[in-house]
This record gives C-alpha cells, sequence and structure tokens, in this order.
C-alpha cells in the first residue's frame, strides 16, 4: 500500500492552468497518482497508509527561492523554518559571487571575514570542504530543505587573480575558467557574480563573458547581481543582457528592481529592455522579492577603490583619517558605485544586525537618527561603526518604489526570491515572509496577480530555469516536495518590526514526500539535499 493519499486538495499544479480538486498519492518520494474529482465522480478511490484530508487547502508544488544566501544557515540550523514554514522546498544558494566554495585555506579566511554580515562568521561551522563536489556532499548529509549552488565568480576571482582592482592575466583567466568548468562539473548550476562588491566588481567584460562561455558549454545559467541598482540601472541591466548574447549564456537577473529616487516609475523601461531581448532570442528570467527597502551590509556602500585588497586593507583605510575623509566625500557628494552611483541618504539607511552584541543600540535605528542620538555626523557614525564591528553590520536600505515591484512581478519570465539575509537581531522581513506576502498580499488583497499565476512564477518557472525535469509541477512522477496553503489565511507573519515572526495559513509541507512542516509545526525531517546541475540532452 502507497505512503500517503492527499484527499480533495485544490490542486495549483504550477502550470498556470485553473486549479482543480482531486486526490493526490504520494510514495517514494514521488506523486504515482492524481484523481481528479474523485469523490464527485464517486469512482474508487486511492487508498494509502495515511490519509491528509485537505478540504479547503490549496495544493501546489513546493516553492523555489531563486535567490537565498542560507549558505551556512542550512548546516548551522537543522530546523530551518525561515524557508520551510513558508512552504519553500529548494532555495539556491551561491548567490552574489561570493560563498565558499571554491576555496583553499587563504580566500576561505577572506571569504569569510567579507560576508560576515551575510552569513555570521561561521565560527561554528566545521569547513571539512574546498571544492563545489565537497561542499554539495555536505548538504547531502542532510538538511531542512534542497539546495542548489551558484559558482561565486568573486570567490574564483579572489582564488585566482587575489582581492586587487586589476585585470587578470590569461593564465589567471585560464585558472577561472577551469574553476568554472569543475564547479559545474560537480553539480552547481550556473554562476553568480556581485559587481559591486569586492573582488567580482573588478571583472570587465571581456572577462565574464569568457566565463560565460564556460558557463554556457555546460548548460548552465548565469546570475549577475549587476554593476548598478541605482543612477546606472537601465546602462547595467543591457550590459548584462549584451554580455550573455555575445558569450550564448542564459542570463537570470537577481532581484531585478529599480531603486532609488532616480527609477522611480521606470520599471516599464527595463521590462521594454527585456521584451525586445526575449523577442531577439535572448533566453533570460529574474527574480523579485516583493518589497521595497533592499537588504546588504554597511560595507557595501563604500566606494569600491576603498574596498580593494580586501577586508583588511578596508578597515586600514577607514581607520586612516585623510582616506576616510576621501571616501566621505565620495559616499555624500560624488556618489560612491558602491551605492549605485547615488549620494547616500543616510536617513534611508537602517542598521539592521551586528556582529557585536556590544553595539546593539544601533540596531532598528538609521544612520542618521543613530548620529542625531549621538550628536556627530552621520558619516561619523557610519564609519566607528564600520571599524568596532569589523565591517559586520548589515543594513536595510529604504530606497524601493511599489509601482515599480509591481510591474516587475507582472512579468512573465519573473519568479520569487527572498535575497533573504538570516543574520541580525532584525533582519529584512522578506527572509521569513516573501512566498506568503506574495500570495497572501498580492494575490489575495491586491489581485496584482491570480493564484494560479502567481504559483507558477513561484515553481515551474524556476523549475525550468534550473533544468530540473521533476520538479515545479504536481504531475504523476514528478518528485513530492509539495505545500498545502489556505488561500484564505495565508500571510506573512513577518514584519520590519518583528522580522522572525513565521507565516499563517501554512499547514503542512513535504519534501522529497516526507513532511518537514506538520500541521504548522516543524517536524525534525531532514529530507532536503543538493540539487545538482541537470546535463543539457
Amino acid at each position: 500500500m502507497e505512503e500517503l493519499v492527499i484527499r480533495d486538495a485544490d490542486v495549483v499544479d504550477g502550470s498556470g492552468a485553473d486549479a482543480y480538486r482531486a486526490d493526490v498519492v504520494v510514495d517514494g518520494g514521488r506523486i504515482t497518482s492524481i484523481v481528479k474529482e474523485a469523490a464527485a465522480a464517486g469512482c474508487q478511490r486511492p487508498k494509502a497508509r495515511r490519509e491528509l484530508d485537505a478540504e479547503g487547502l490549496v495544493l501546489s508544488p513546493g516553492f523555489v527561492d531563486m535567490h537565498a544566501h542560507s549558505d551556512l544557515a542550512l548546516l548551522r540550523d537543522p530546523d530551518h523554518s525561515a524557508k520551510a514554514a513558508q512552504g519553500v522546498t529548494l532555495e539556491v544558494i551561491g548567490q552574489d559571487g561570493l560563498s565558499y566554495a571554491p576555496v583553499d585555506d587563504r580566500t576561505l579566511g577572506e571569504v569569510r571575514r567579507a560576508i560576515a554580515g551575510w552569513n555570521g562568521p561561521g565560527d561554528d561551522i566545521d569547513f571539512d570542504w574546498r571544492t563545489v563536489g565537497e561542499y554539495l556532499d555536505r548538504l547531502d548529509r542532510g538538511i531542512a530543505v534542497n539546495a542548489a549552488y551558484l559558482i561565486p565568480q568573486g570567490t574564483v576571482r579572489a582564488l585566482a587573480v587575489g582581492w586587487e582592482d586589476r585585470e587578470a592575466t590569461p593564465d589567471e583567466l585560464d585558472r577561472m575558467r577551469r574553476l568554472v568548468a569543475e564547479g559545474l562539473e560537480q553539480g552547481a548550476v550556473g554562476m553568480s557574480s556581485g559587481l559591486t562588491y569586492t573582488p567580482g566588481m573588478y571583472a570587465q567584460d571581456a572577462e565574464l563573458t569568457e566565463l560565460c562561455r564556460v558557463v554556457a558549454s555546460y548548460g548552465g545559467y548565469y546570475c549577475p547581481h549587476h554593476r548598478s541598482y541605482g543612477a546606472g540601472a537601465l546602462q547595467a541591466y543591457e550590459e548584462m543582457v549584451a554580455l550573455t548574447r555575445e558569450a550564448g549564456c542564459s542570463l537570470h537577473l537577481a532581484h531585478a528592481t529599480m531603486n532609488f529616487g532616480v527609477n522611480k516609475g521606470r520599471a516599464p523601461e527595463l521590462l521594454s529592455l527585456l521584451d525586445e531581448a526575449l523577442a531577439a532570442g535572448s533566453d533570460i528570467s529574474l527574480d523579485t522579492y516583493p518589497y521595497t527597502p533592499g537588504c546588504t551590509t554597511l560595507a557595501a556602500v563604500l566606494p569600491s577603490w576603498a574596498s580593494e585588497g580586501g577586508p583588511k586593507e578596508t578597515l586600514r583605510r577607514l581607520a586612516d583619517e585623510e582616506t576616510a575623509e576621501r571616501i566621505r566625500h565620495h559616499l555624500e557628494v560624488t556618489g560612491s558605485d558602491g551605492c549605485h552611483g547615488v549620494p547616500v541618504e543616510w536617513d534611508t539607511i537602517e542598521i539592521s544586525g551586528v556582529g557585536d552584541p556590544a553595539l546593539a543600540d544601533f540596531v532598528g535605528r538609521t544612520i542618521r537618527e543613530s548620529a542625531d542620538r549621538r550628536r556627530e555626523a552621520p558619516w561619523a557614525t557610519a564609519r566607528g561603526l564600520l571599524l568596532a564591528d569589523r565591517l559586520a553590520p548589515t543594513i536595510l536600505q529604504h530606497v524601493g518604489h511599489e509601482e515599480n515591484v509591481r510591474a516587475i512581478m507582472r512579468h512573465r519570465v519573473h519568479t520569487g526570491g527572498s535575497d533573504g539575509i538570516l543574520q541580525g537581531a532584525k533582519p529584512h522581513p522578506r527572509a521569513y515572509g516573501t512566498f506568503p506576502h506574495y500570495l497572501g498580499h498580492y494575490v489575495r488583497e491586491l489581485g496584482v496577480l491570480s493564484l494560479e499565476e502567481c504559483v507558477a512564477h513561484l515553481t515551474s518557472r524556476p523549475a525550468a530555469r534550473l533544468r530540473l525535469p521533476d520538479r515545479g509541477l504536481v504531475r504523476e512522477g514528478y518528485r513530492a516536495d509539495l505545500v498545502l496553503f489556505d488561500p484564505a489565511t495565508v500571510a506573512a507573519g513577518s514584519t520590519f518590526a518583528e522580522p522572525r515572526t513565521l507565516p499563517t495559513g501554512i499547514p503542512h509541507v513535504l519534501v522529497d514526500g516526507r513532511f518537514v512542516i506538520e500541521d504548522g509545526r516543524r517536524t525534525d525531517v531532514l529530507a532536503g539535499r543538493a540539487v545538482r546541475r541537470t546535463p543539457p540532452a
């Protein structure tokens, strides 16, 4: 007898088609049978060792978080309710060009310092891997949800070139090509970049194009955090479209927003650019989170020259009075490239987390608010905090526009990505709420998307980008990564005031046919594994 039958579910199958009532049978981690309108037809209903009454619930494929920063959280926190409770059954990690494989002993230490604000310092992690394959093997020991990995181009450049702002030599470029190829052979699904983060930002287009040629040859995709989301946003998007067209590589635009005052109301210009490229034959997709503020590290807003050489050199420059004044001028007057070419507005930058608990008083306040309390200039506050916390502070940047968020999420190549940083006392609520916020706020309350459309954006569309032939749809033979939610009550519990509150209206989540969320509670099941690249046919 089979393991589980989910009775009388309203199946939203991920294709975008209308919902239908069905009994869905699960066995051996896969969907083995779908009996439509079983009760109404009066036919023989499937039986199983366990029956789950899904009356009033929607059954859909598990959600795919196309932009996650759970690289260490998956290892550190077996519970991982931040994502499992949202209905996420697969995360794509290795984002923004910086992660923990491939590395050697030197670069591992450098990367750990550089992205401590994203993932914590990692003092509680046994870094017993160096290659992409070894990291994926580590995930295979058992994690809460599945994970796919992007080779981080900045980490690759740190390994082959270092953290200097210069062109790679031919030998260094050859080494980067080999590292990318090895990572793809070992199971990575593509390559990411962080082109406003060091050292990835030091790569010119010719270098990135050569690496994208390697990615394309393995059937992977390129996922850039491009060079500007502010003053040069449209030009940065155009650059990525042209670069991947030249390389013959699929393109997935990370957190594809149009932020800062200069881009208010300009989402249609971005979408027109994408439509023209799609019509010309480019393979493009994108992800967004359904919120207006962004989230990154405070150090990320510094000009790129201030970060050359890695974290130690950044701290040295901040400590030097003359150099610090140059940094301030770039930030406040000319517009730092780290702040997307826009002069910084200190009242939009809110500290969301610090590494040193003694600095907790900064959390939840903007730089300007803290500066006013301390009776000093905002730059003095920001500089002092960066030095005291060794570049660890994370921030929310309140620079987005609701009309842009809504326009972009309607596009036919849109997918969902939380960009969720799980560190800090007050992380962005998107880390805990992205997927129920889509369903509750933008579907039920605002009607920006229909339920069927939204589920397709969060399931089959990302599965197609990842070239996963047996995920993303409720189909016989597909993997039983499934979520059951109440369309009348599903909502994000997380807010900016209480960002770690779990969602409501998602009682059951299955990974590989096993309940990781049951009756609204996290089980002890660790059914997640590494999802490796599917070779092209």
